[in-house]
C-alpha cells in the first residue's frame, strides 16, 4: 500500500513538473518582413529627411508563462544595408557610399542581455536591453528600451532609438558639392512582427 501511495506521489510530481517545463519552454519567432517597418528620420541643412528598409531578417527566442514574457534568450536583426531607400535615387547613392556597403552588406544587432523586463499585462511588456550594433564595420555596445506585445502567435517589437553616424565611422552624406549637408544623429524608429515557428 505504500509503495502504491509513493508510485502516485512520484508520478504525480513528474507530471506536474512536465506540466510547468510544458508552459515555459523557450520558443521561437521568425521576423516577418512584409509586416515590418523600420525607419531612419534624420535632419540636413534644408530639409528633414527619411530612409526606409526594405529587406530585414531576424529571430527571437523567448521563454512565454501564461502567455506573459518572462525571459528572451536570443534576439538577433539584420537589415541589408542596400534595402535602405528613401525615394531618391543620388541620396540613396550617397547613402550607400557612406556605409561602404560594397564592403559591409549588413548591418547587425544581436542582444547580449537583457536588463529588465517590466510587464504592465500578460501581453503588454517594456524591456530594457544591451546589445552590439555593427554598421559599416564597426561595432558599437548600445542600450536599447523597446516595447514587446504577445499576440496570438505573434511577438510584436517596437521603439525607437537615436544614433550618431560619427560613432560607427560613418561620416554624414553631402549632396550638390557639399552644400547639402546632413546632420550627424538619427532616429532609427522600428515595430518588427515576429512569427511562432
Amino acid at each position: 500500500m505504500r509503495t502504491y501511495k509513493k508510485l502516485k506521489l512520484a508520478f504525480g510530481t513528474l507530471l506536474l513538473t512536465a506540466l510547468a517545463l510544458q508552459t515555459s519552454l523557450a520558443q521561437t519567432y521568425q521576423l516577418s518582413n512584409a509586416s515590418s517597418s523600420l525607419i531612419i528620420d534624420g535632419t540636413s541643412n534644408i530639409h528633414d529627411w527619411d530612409i526606409t528598409a526594405e529587406n530585414q531578417q531576424g529571430k527571437i527566442v523567448v521563454v512565454l508563462e501564461d502567455g506573459k514574457l518572462v525571459r528572451i534568450d536570443q534576439l538577433d536583426f539584420s537589415v541589408k544595408a542596400e534595402s535602405l531607400k528613401s525615394g531618391k535615387s543620388g541620396m540613396d547613392k550617397n547613402t550607400y557610399k557612406a556605409l561602404n556597403t560594397e564592403k559591409h552588406k549588413q548591418i547587425v544587432y544581436k542582444l547580449k542581455k537583457v536588463n529588465a523586463i517590466n510587464c504592465t499585462s500578460n501581453n503588454s511588456c517594456k524591456v530594457t536591453t544591451n546589445g552590439s550594433l555593427t554598421i559599416a564595420g564597426t561595432t558599437n555596445s548600445v542600450d536599447i528600451t523597446f516595447d514587446v506585445k504577445v499576440v496570438g502567435s505573434k511577438i510584436i517589437l517596437s521603439g525607437k532609438k537615436t544614433l550618431k553616424m560619427t560613432d560607427y565611422g560613418v561620416e554624414p552624406p553631402t549632396a550638390v558639392f557639399g552644400t547639402i549637408t546632413t546632420g550627424d544623429a538619427i532616429d532609427v524608429k522600428f515595430e518588427s512582427n515576429f512569427i511562432k515557428q
